[in-house]
């Protein structure tokens, strides 16, 4: 379709391979029929898809040798960028190389042993955190004359950027590129991405859709969900985390509500609430495999890990979902996008979740909520209070290292929350 110059046509045709199984999750959730379209079962005009589409919304595919973007703009066409990327593997592993050198270049593999909020569970498979060194071999292929972060910025923004208009860009990635720290670009003047724009990302342009048509009454206006610091040591061998126990007391003063702590905040507990509240926020350990969470156990039992299904089986009606842990971006990466807890939130019907990229710092993510709530409680946005956490964050003197503010990335709709009548 490219090579026939039908370049709405083929973004809709990519659009179609994109997070069908999410897609179906939230019209089941949110009591919507799938339209032909939407469907992937009949040829209607990509019209009436773009309609839904923010405006700066950036679709990404793989192609063979080249990175191709769709930048869709209300009101415009379609507009059709690429960049052939020179390299002997596939494009896949290139950008997998890229995301791990970022890591390497920032130091976000650095002093994450006790200190972050990683979960290490050596006794399941399921959720180890263990993986074979990264292949040096991959990444050398490269020969960057440039950071990482710097080349991405070249690959990613260069060709598009003149597209651009306002101060928001959403980012439909694929593959590899689902994980990396679009904020942290950094352009040729030495300008990161946030500080130009507010960012968020979605899996599929349906997802936006779906979220925008979804019923006015759907979500919750009120209530709130905090917990942080669940206590794991009589399962685990886990450090407790106490600057996500001082975290969750924070934003409990400022928004009149009781954190569920410690032994309190068990996963029958957190079940029980995890869908009749407008925010969820969630600061504990997190699997790097999957994104899932561990609480504390009932009574003794070892079922104590917030999975993927258990949360499909609850219908969230939260606006906001923020999982203060790490690697909560994280899961299987597929057509259908990443694969974790993050999904498992968005296809149960959260409207937006906040997660993480990588090990986060207990200490810093503490300073990192406190700004973020700070702005959030003031009415703006969350990609408005998430930027200004992350400028905030940049210009502080302990926190100011990219690995500290670049990990935090919203995903699905900008919501803004009502805090009146918290319970």
């Amino acid at each position: 379709m490219l090579a026939e110059g039908k370049v709405a046509k083929a973004l809709f045709s990519a659009e179609q391979g994109r997070a069908q199984g999410l897609k179906d999750l939230m019209a089941h959730n949110y009591g919507l029929k799938l339209n032909d379209a939407e469907s992937g079962k009949g040829n209607r005009s990509f019209h009436e898809l773009s309609n839904r589409i923010p405006p700066n919304t950036i679709f990404m595919a793989l192609g063979k040798n080249e990175l191709v973007c769709w930048v869709c703009q209300k009101g415009k066409e379609v507009e059709l960028r690429s960049n052939q990327i020179s390299t002997h593997n596939k494009i896949s592993t290139f950008f997998e190389s890229l995301v791990e050198l970022v890591c390497q270049e920032i130091g976000a593999r650095d002093n994450v042993e006790c200190e972050d909020r990683s979960l290490k569970l050596a006794s399941d498979e399921r959720l180890t955190v263990k993986r074979s060194p990264q292949d040096c071999r991959q990444i050398q292929h490269l020969h960057l004359q440039k950071s990482a972060l710097n080349t991405f910025y070249e690959i990613v923004i260069d060709p598009t950027q003149d597209l651009f208009s306002g101060s928001e860009l959403i980012f439909v990635p694929e593959g590899p590129l689902c994980l990396a720290p679009f904020a942290a670009f950094k352009g040729p003047n030495s300008r990161y991405l946030c500080e130009s724009f507010r960012i968020r990302v979605a899996p599929s342009l349906s997802s936006l859709k779906m979220i925008a048509d979804c019923p006015l009454d759907y979500h919750c206006k009120s209530g709130v969900l905090l917990v942080g610091d669940p206590w794991v040591q009589d399962v685990t061998e886990l450090e407790q985390l106490p600057y996500a126990r001082e975290e969750v007391e924070t934003i409990g003063k400022m928004l009149g509500c009781a954190p569920l702590i410690g032994r309190q905040a068990t996963k029958d507990a957190v079940l029980r609430r995890l869908g009749s509240v407008a925010l969820v926020h969630i600061a504990a350990h997190g699997s790097m495999e999957t994104g899932e969470i561990a609480l504390a156990p009932d009574n003794g039992e070892m079922d104590f890990i917030l999975t993927m299904k258990d949360v499909k089986r609850v219908q969230i009606r939260a606006r906001l979902v923020v999982l203060s842990c790490c690697h909560s971006a994280h899961g299987e990466i597929k057509a259908e996008g990443v694969v974790g807890i993050a999904r498992a939130f968005l296809g149960a019907g959260a409207r937006s979740v906040l997660v993480s990229l990588w090990a986060i710092d207990d200490k810093a993510t503490l300073e990192f909520m406190k700004n973020f709530y700070q702005h959030l409680v003031k009415g703006k946005s969350a990609s408005e209070a998430l930027n200004h956490a992350m400028n905030c964050m940049r210009e502080s003197e302990e926190f100011g290292a990219v690995k500290y503010w670049a990990p935090f990335v919203l995903v699905g709709d900008n919501v803004t929350l009502e805090f009146a009548g918290c319970q």
